[in-house]
């Protein structure tokens, strides 16, 4: 089906897709929003400058919800829809390489994931009806009416235990696995997939798990393309059509990330020609009203590269790693703040002793005048390039849509960063982090002399 329109359009869309996107950052971005009868909600970006449309489907269904003995169960469902369909009314069933030749005679692309807080499926089609209408009609067959067949699972399932086996020779993730479980605690989002929950799954838990959460009433879609409100409308209407229209009950709460109650600090020994250091805590949800006094406080402790001070203090003045870097991971609950670097093994505690001096003394001074300006320079200086893409700006919206943001959020963005001050972040850094009770990973290096 690679016809003449089909080549031209994929053409276009590749050299136009930047412009467009690169146009939106200095514009406006009208985000419309309405729920539809069966309570889908849907949020839409206009974009009718290049044949294309880009959707994602969201819903409270992520690994946070994944049954304790069987964590990544949510993902594994949700990538098994690729493997094939049932039939139904007139439409054959079709297997997993029929499915794939149908999406790419199709010049299109449907598949579904899971994170810690949702569940997501994306669609990427062409717009032209011919091509729009047959994309839809397969993207809702696939989130409705997957087969679950046994015979993939079980050839992919001892790949998978492979892979997680090839994973714990790696010193990083074997740092992260351990630092994961020392801020997280019992909470879902420190939940690993291990060999023993992969061999208790099977695809009837994925059938069940479907039938439990799929709902078209239960879902947020988000839309980036060249349609308008009633082709939108019109399109979410059919790719939920073979999904269940009712039967929402709210889902049973998920318990909050608990505060670390004291600090404390892991060796764990490993051949390793680089000592990996990691030091964290739980950090705050996303909905936090001091997001972006937080996100200019970590730019500047550890998240502005070359110009953060961890950098300058632990890489530049003393050599003592390449990267030293750090990080909020806020969600639907408090995810992890993370500083991390990798150093040689006789140094990780000089290393480790720099990082918890530089991080004390931002979170009780805050920044300088000089490091706020610079740091609000090089936020609203980027803010283009968060959007600089039709993926980006999907991503924007659907985090707008989950997190309840304001429709104006993109608009006013830069606007945000610009006005703190830097008692604003100083305030947002000390109540969030507590240096001394942190968790500590300190992977290859010798244990220090205590």
């Amino acid at each position: 089906m690679n016809t003449p329109k089909l080549i031209a359009a994929r053409v276009m869309i590749t050299s136009a897709i930047g412009l467009f996107c690169i146009n939106f950052a200095w514009a406006g971005i009208p985000i419309q929003h309405w729920t539809q009868p069966q309570g889908a909600r849907v949020y839409l970006v206009e974009s009718p400058a290049i044949p294309m449309v880009d959707v994602q489907i969201d819903l409270d269904a992520g690994s946070r919800r994944d049954p304790a003995d069987q964590p990544g169960l949510a993902n594994l469902m949700a990538t098994s829809t690729s493997n094939g369909v049932r039939a139904s009314h007139a439409a054959p069933a079709l297997d997993e390489n029929q499915l794939s030749e149908a999406w790419a005679d199709l010049g299109a692309s449907f598949g579904g994931s899971a994170s810690a807080d949702r569940m997501s499926f994306a669609l990427r089609s062409l717009t032209y009806p011919d091509i729009l209408d047959q994309a839809v009609a397969l993207a809702a067959r696939q989130i409705g009416e997957p087969a679950f067949p046994e015979g993939p699972w079980l050839r992919d399932r001892p790949k998978r235990i492979a892979s997680l086996k090839e994973a714990n020779t790696r010193p990083a993730t074997l740092a992260a696995r351990a630092f994961n479980r020392a801020v997280y605690g019992d909470h879902p989002y420190g939940y690993e997939p291990t060999e023993a929950s992969l061999l208790r799954t099977n695809v009837q838990h994925m059938r069940e798990l479907h039938a439990r959460v799929l709902r078209a009433c239960a879902v947020q879609v988000s839309i980036v393309g060249a349609l308008n409100r009633a082709q939108a409308d019109a399109l979410v209407t059919k790719l939920l059509a073979r999904l269940p229209q009712a039967g929402c009950a709210k889902p049973p709460p998920v318990p909050e990330v608990q505060p670390l109650a004291a600090a404390s600090d892991q060796r764990i020994a490993f051949a390793s020609a680089q000592a990996h250091v990691l030091v964290g805590q739980p950090g705050f949800k996303r909905n936090e009203p001091d997001f972006f006094a937080l996100t200019v406080g970590n730019h500047i402790l550890g998240g502005g590269g070359f110009t953060a001070r961890l950098t300058e203090e632990v890489r530049e003045k003393r050599g003592l790693t390449y990267s030293v870097y750090s990080f909020f991971a806020p969600g639907l609950h408090a995810g992890a703040f993370t500083v991390g670097l990798q150093t040689r093994p006789d140094q990780a505690e000089q290393a480790l002793s720099l990082v918890r001096e530089v991080l004390s003394l931002f979170v009780m001074q805050g920044p300088s005048d000089k490091e706020l300006q610079a740091a609000k320079d090089n936020l609203i200086g980027g803010f283009a390039l968060r959007i600089d893409s039709n993926k980006k700006l999907l991503d924007n919206v659907a985090n707008i849509a989950w997190n309840r943001l304001p429709l104006d959020y993109l608009d006013t963005w830069t606007q945000q960063i610009d006005k703190l001050t830097a008692a604003d972040v100083r305030a947002a850094m000390a109540r969030v982090l507590q240096p001394d009770r942190m968790a500590t990973v300190v992977l290859g290096a010798p244990d220090p002399v205590r």
